[in-house]
């Protein structure tokens, strides 16, 4: 990665200087423990000053819009502890000076200020963007104590550096940096370009990336440890329905005990009988401890708890099965999720939340229209299938889907239905699977002959008079 260091951090103060000096501080937020967000109001405009201090791309800058919702700021309810002293000494001051320390990627904000008394102080705000090291300290340039920092620095975690409220404030040891090598954001930097807009839209990208990847690896953890449990406990009742298996055998007992009821003798520990059902001699152990009628009747009563465990099982399997399918489908859309807003739609799904009646954000369909005007749909998970199905489709359209896999829902919506048109569209499911490398057949049939039965996952719908393609 390209790093911010002292000379991108020298350009952009060049840059920003006559902005940032005499502004007010009219709001600070902070949405994460690592990033700060300062409005900074000078000459009738107001503008986000941007700081992140996380190791892996500490920078600063000013923000526009489009790049303040690639780094998804989801603002807390409550602020933490610092942010919320930082409101308390700096909001609506002024920033009388700003610099940056010779040789040093700090960041200083002078702000001018009163204290309880009214009387003017000035309290440096001071921005370090060194690695592991990156902080945010606030200190009074009187006494040069420091009154709060982003992350507290004790003697446990450095020797030569303590950083916490009520010590003085010193800068880093010189020459820590000698003999490293580093790539300089300056070199990147167009000729047509800013240096705040190019520090902006690189990290912008990078930050929405990481937070895309990190987003995705925590969905795709969730919903991998829900199916592996669900596996194993699908394979458990597997287990409990094949004991069941020994119903009928029970009934059989049962039946021939007492056919031979006056033949056998009571309180013995077997019995031979002929099996007339399979037409040969059978032993059947018994309980010396009971009759043969109460044997026969022990045997009923096996036959009857297996006959209903048998039922109620076969009904937890399908009710199993139906939601591994449905948590690999997930998965296959978390796969396909291409960013955030994307896994925002699956986000609900994951936290158990229905859809909210409130009004949604539009959901974007990817669409591909041939050259004869036909309109395919392509869904990418629960949410847009469903809108595909309950909202777009019409009655004679195709609706495609591979068979017995996760995928995609496939619409063709076309007034001149070709085997071509069919074909194509065949594919697309395919390639929108977890079928996409195999062998597999693709099932269609018009929407008047889905149906979505009450209180099903989202998604999900049931079909009939289909045909099945199997493409390579």
């Amino acid at each position: 990665m390209i790093t911010f260091d002292i000379l991108t951090l020298n350009e952009f103060l060049k840059e920003n200087i006559d902005f940032i000096t005499n502004s007010r501080i009219s709001k600070i937020q902070q949405p994460t423990r690592r990033e700060f967000v300062l409005a900074l109001r000078n000459n009738g405009e107001t503008r986000s000053f941007y700081v992140n201090i996380n190791p892996q791309f500490y920078h600063c800058c000013f923000m526009n819009k489009i790049n303040y919702k690639k780094r998804v700021l989801e603002i807390p309810q409550k602020p933490p502890m610092f942010c919320m002293l930082l409101r308390k000494y700096l909001e609506n001051s002024r920033i009388a000076k700003v610099e940056q320390p010779t040789g040093e990627r700090i960041l200083e904000f002078y702000i001018e200020t009163y204290n309880e008394l009214g009387e003017k102080i000035y309290l440096c705000l001071a921005f370090e963007f060194m690695g592991k090291h990156s902080n945010v300290i606030l200190y009074n340039t009187d006494t040069n104590i420091i009154i709060g920092c982003a992350h507290n620095v004790g003697s446990e975690k450095s020797r030569e550096r303590e950083i916490y409220g009520g010590i003085p404030y010193v800068y880093p040891p010189k020459n820590r940096d000698i003999g490293k090598k580093w790539t300089s954001l300056t070199e990147y930097i167009p000729l047509n370009d800013t240096v705040n807009d190019y520090i902006d839209n690189y990290y912008a990208d990078i930050i929405s990336q990481y937070k895309f990847k990190s987003r995705q690896s925590t969905c795709r953890s969730i919903v991998t440890q829900k199916h592996k449990k669900l596996t194993k406990s699908l394979m458990q009742i597997k287990k409990q329905l094949s004991e069941t298996e020994n119903a009928d055998k029970y009934r059989l007992y049962g039946d021939l005990i007492m056919a031979n009821l006056y033949n056998l003798s009571d309180y013995v520990n077997l019995v031979k009988v002929f099996d007339y059902e399979n037409n040969k001699e059978i032993t059947i152990e018994l309980d010396s401890l009971k009759t043969l009628k109460e044997n026969a009747n022990k045997f009923y009563k096996l036959y009857n708890k297996s006959k209903v465990s048998r039922v109620k099982l076969t009904e937890i399997i399908e009710k199993y099965e139906s939601e591994r399918i449905y948590l690999e489908q997930i998965l296959y859309s978390i796969d396909c999720a291409l960013c955030l807003d994307d896994l925002e739609e699956i986000m609900p799904e994951l936290e158990g939340k229905k859809s909210s009646n409130k009004k949604s954000k539009v959901i974007n369909i990817e669409q591909i229209t041939t050259d004869d005007g036909s309109r395919i749909f392509i869904g990418k998970n629960n949410k847009q299938n469903d809108y595909i199905v309950s909202k777009l489709a019409d009655d004679e359209d195709l609706w495609f889907h591979v068979h017995n896999c996760a995928g995609s829902h496939v619409l063709l919506k076309s007034e001149n239905i070709t085997d071509e048109l069919i074909l194509r569209c065949a594919k697309l499911a395919k390639d929108y699977s977890t079928a996409k490398n195999s062998k597999a057949g693709v099932i269609y049939t018009k929407r008047k002959y889905l149906r979505k039965p009450p209180g099903t996952k989202l998604g999900y719908v049931t079909y009939k008079n289909e045909t099945e393609i199997i493409i390579d």
